[in-house]
């Protein structure tokens, strides 16, 4: 399988080359664009404010630009937290989509989005302070209504980003068990 794998707003650190290295040791080729240009942040207000001043339209216009090369091979489209909103996107935009591995996050969707039944898989906290149970309720029935066939997995007491072992939120068990489920997902496609 061909993946593209987009970073959170920590930028592209260590974890997201370990998480790519783990999909390449089961088979899958993958690509980890760099969307902060070289840049990492440690906290994740330092993030915002880069992803701020980039703008959402820069780092989408980067993130096709990434995908475009590879995107007539089918590709999954993958991401943490941020960089699931922006896998998100790209996924339902467009239609040679394999499928979309969400974790820790997801992203508004268009009103006229629609893909045929796009394999989708989310992996989320419970709770999770940016991806709440109401907003969770309504990604799922949207996406639904575009056409996905969606499976979600919340990790009770895990933090919002668990899977990161270089972050506070991180939750081992919790971690993997997300990727024995997103391996076998990515199996299926």
């Amino acid at each position: 399988m061909n993946i593209m794998l987009f970073h959170s707003t920590y930028g592209l650190r260590p974890a997201v080359r370990d998480a790519a290295d783990r999909l390449r040791a089961a088979g899958h080729e993958v690509w980890t664009p760099d969307l902060f240009e070289g840049r990492t942040f440690d906290t994740v207000e330092d993030g915002r404010a880069l992803n701020q001043e980039i703008g959402k339209d820069e780092l989408l216009k980067r993130a096709v630009l990434a995908a475009a090369p590879y995107s007539e091979r089918g590709l999954v489209y993958a991401g943490f937290s941020l960089g699931a909103s922006v896998a998100q996107t790209l996924a339902l935009g467009d239609e040679k989509a394999l499928g979309l591995l969400l974790l820790h996050g997801t992203s508004d969707i268009a009103a006229n989005a629609s893909v045929d039944g796009l394999p989708v898989q989310l992996h989320v906290a419970e709770p999770d302070q940016f991806e709440t149970d109401d907003w969770l309720s309504s990604w799922y029935l949207q996406m639904g209504k575009a056409g996905a066939d969606v499976e979600i997995y919340r990790y009770a007491g895990a933090g919002h980003l668990y899977t990161d072992p270089g972050l506070p939120d991180y939750d081992e068990e919790a971690a993997e068990a997300t990727w024995r489920v997103a391996l076998g997902f990515l199996e299926t496609l």
